[in-house]
């Protein structure tokens, strides 16, 4: 596997797609904060690291918001690669820009952790975008 966090995103997305309740994935630090601030901004219900050494995996349960006749619908509508393995995008902190006007959020690799494009830009950061979500 090459680029593990585009893997993460398209677990995530296909598994919203097919309707399922929690999605499975190998464990690294970055694939866990990037969970967390996706839980954080409530786009997911709940993120878990499970399991020791070689066999730790993180655990995603999914959220979805009903709407008439019991029909569920995925609260996340879209989630993009920014960088990737090939293309580094690196921004300063005057170039992050907002996620469909306001209603999604980038995440960005700071030198202080990984945070979304807003808190980066509140604290005066520039860094790797790794993702969009909205």
């Amino acid at each position: 596997m090459l680029d593990t966090i585009s893997d993460m995103l398209t677990r995530i997305r296909n598994a919203q797609m097919a309707g399922h309740k929690e999605v499975e994935m190998p464990f690294s630090k970055l694939k866990l904060a990037i969970a967390k601030i996706l839980e954080e901004k409530n786009f997911i219900d709940s993120v878990a690291k499970e399991g020791e050494d070689t066999a730790t995996k993180v655990r995603i349960q999914l959220k979805y918001e009903n709407i008439s006749n019991n029909k569920k619908v995925p609260v996340i509508r879209g989630i993009r690669r920014v960088s990737r393995e090939g293309q580094r995008i690196y921004v300063k902190k005057n170039e992050i820009k907002s996620v469909k006007s306001g209603y999604g959020i980038s995440v960005v690799s700071t030198s202080r952790g990984v945070m979304t494009g807003e808190d980066a830009r509140k604290k005066g950061l520039g860094g790797e975008v790794i993702c969009e979500v909205w």
